[in-house]
């Protein structure tokens, strides 16, 4: 039978996305947080619609430059990528802290991170919901994979420290292209 369930954690059954690494760069410091409030919201143009919290370190540098990186980290960098999403920006260099590579990007300033197996080089599309929901639509505007990753697994984050890794692929048919 169904028990009354706490709205509070409503976001633990939903949680669709794996956890990602966001980026950013902001008079020559970069920083990076640990995110996983993120969805698709159009295949062309590729656009993410992402919650970066206002009392995040990161929400500064995004709405001053309109731009950053969402790098995807496969299950080996799990326990990294909690350690960065369990500090702060304001205190600690995350990327040296952490042991994590920040290299160049082509599309914009924010530095990609060289241990994750995607890379995605965004701009901020449309900040209509920034002010009441902290969410930013972003535009994907350059696409990296690393090709020695054929099969990652990624992780999803469900709440209060526990993670669920992505297991079997199944392919069943589909209209789409």
């Amino acid at each position: 039978m169904f028990r009354d369930f706490p709205l509070s954690e409503v976001y633990r059954l939903l949680e669709p996305g794996p956890v990602v690494l966001l980026s950013t760069a902001e008079g020559g410091r970069a920083n990076v947080m640990a995110m996983s409030w993120h969805m698709m919201v159009e295949f062309t143009p590729p656009l993410v619609a992402c919650v970066v919290s206002g009392a995040d370190f990161s929400f500064a540098a995004l709405t001053g430059t309109g731009q950053c990186v969402i790098a995807i980290p496969s299950v080996e960098l799990a326990e990294t990528v909690v350690a960065v999403g369990n500090s702060s920006g304001r205190d600690t260099d995350k990327f040296a802290t952490f042991g994590l590579t920040a290299q160049p990007a082509q599309a914009v300033a924010a530095p990609l991170v060289a241990e994750c197996f995607v890379n995605l080089e965004c701009r901020v599309a449309d900040t209509t919901l920034v002010d009441k929901y902290n969410l930013f639509v972003l535009e994907v505007v350059k696409a990296w994979i690393d090709p020695d990753h054929p099969d990652p697994r990624t992780i999803h984050h469900r709440g209060f420290g526990k993670f669920t890794v992505d297991g079997e692929t199944i392919a069943l048919k589909s209209k789409m292209p």
